[in-house]
């Protein structure tokens, strides 16, 4: 039961910073996904305002005729099309894919997959982030070189000005 608890907790936490980072830096309302073991869940929510646009899930009326097990990909893949056709029919084109702390694979990958594939433009799979260049990175630089730079200077190797 401690693990379960100490499972639990590390999830909610990866939660809360992989939220709020995606809160913090997209303009795009989000895409936030939740799993259960038999079920998947997903929103479409507009931070700014504080409103959800679209969701869908595997108990939805007309998603439930369709799935026989909720906790599986084959679900997942139904309810990612759902809720791409639910945000492109309010005029969502883009969304922030927000995992809420699981992992990027299974259920949440194929829902992904499945929404990116139904018109929404959640960014590729695996994109690689755009750093600006700050420049020519500093030479590492030895610690003999250093004593060897303060004999030259006219220091000891400790610091102190010789004699």
């Amino acid at each position: 039961m401690k693990k379960f608890k100490q499972i639990n907790r590390q999830r909610r936490n990866r939660a809360y910073r992989v939220s709020n980072a995606v809160k913090r830096y997209s303009t795009r309302p989000r895409l936030c996904v939740f799993r259960s073991n038999s079920h998947i869940y997903a929103q479409v929510i507009d931070d700014a305002e504080g409103k959800t646009l679209a969701s869908a899930g595997t108990l939805d009326k007309d998603l439930k005729k369709e799935i026989t097990n909720g906790g599986n990909c084959a679900a997942a893949e139904k309810v990612g099309a759902s809720i791409a056709a639910k945000a492109l029919a309010v005029g969502v084109t883009q969304v922030a894919f927000d995992r809420h702390g699981f992992k990027y694979h299974g259920r949440v990958k194929a829902l992904a997959d499945a929404a990116r594939g139904a018109g929404l433009d959640i960014g590729s799979a695996g994109e690689a982030k755009v750093r600006e260049d700050k420049g020519p990175k500093k030479q590492k630089v030895s610690k003999e070189d250093k004593i060897a730079a303060k004999v030259a200077a006219g220091k000891t190797a400790t610091g102190k000005k010789g004699k």
